[in-house]
């Protein structure tokens, strides 16, 4: 049987580095990655699963909210986004949001977001920062939980907005020390994951890879079997 396949999408030009990064997690699991960007048909592509990488803030708009802060937006992008993770949300595809795909994931099931962070901050840092120097919380009994195989682990921080309130069907499984949101997750789906961090910077981390693991392994009982 063929490899399954993961879209990974992103921006137009740029950000090589997670992209990478996410590829090599893809193929470390037997999956093969398909780098989807705006401007590209998918819609007549074929994958099996998808992943949505971080990158610039999403348009307010998306969430029905005024701008508060006047970051660089990425219009075409979040159009791309929003049609492939509806299409994942209606075909039932396995999907792990990173950063802003976990904000987008959030935002096209009804959720908002914190359009800005540093005045919710008194114990964390608003520093971005490659390092797992942060603590991630993890709810009992989650999908998070049982990939993680604990209830705390230290984590990236690369973002200045996060998810508010979470969409329909989507349950907070992470925070951080400020209570911030981290993780969220629909329980009543095989995979369907956003995290807040960069859990491709940490691939050196087994918890971090299992994230990549999951969704594949979701993909791949997903797809037909032979006869």
């Amino acid at each position: 049987m063929s490899k399954p396949v993961v879209a990974i999408t992103g921006p137009q030009k740029g950000a090589f580095g997670p992209r990478f990064l996410v590829a090599c997690a893809v193929r470390w699991y037997g999956a093969t990655p398909l780098q989807v960007r705006p401007g590209d048909d998918w819609q007549q592509l074929r994958y099996d699963a998808v992943v949505v990488t971080g990158g610039h803030d999403i348009d307010p708009v998306l969430y029905a909210a005024e701008p508060e802060v006047h970051p660089k937006y990425d219009p075409e992008r979040d159009a791309l986004e929003a049609a492939v993770i509806d299409d994942a949300l209606n075909t039932g595809l396995p999907l792990l949001g990173i950063c802003r795909g976990a904000q987008l994931l959030n935002a096209r099931r009804g959720g908002n977001l914190f359009q800005e962070l540093k005045s919710h901050r008194k114990m964390t840092s608003n520093r971005w920062t490659v390092l797992p120097l942060k603590t991630l919380k993890v709810a009992a009994d989650s999908h998070l939980c049982k990939l993680m195989r604990a209830d705390n682990c230290r984590i990236n921080s690369l973002h200045n907005q996060a998810i508010d309130r979470a969409g329909d069907g989507l349950v907070v499984t992470g925070r951080d020390l400020d209570g911030i949101v981290q993780a969220i997750e629909d329980p009543s789906r095989p995979f369907l994951v956003g995290v807040q961090w960069h859990p491709e910077f940490l691939i050196f981390s087994p918890r971090q890879r299992r994230l990549f693991g999951a969704l594949i392994e979701a993909a791949e009982e997903r797809r037909p079997t032979k006869p």
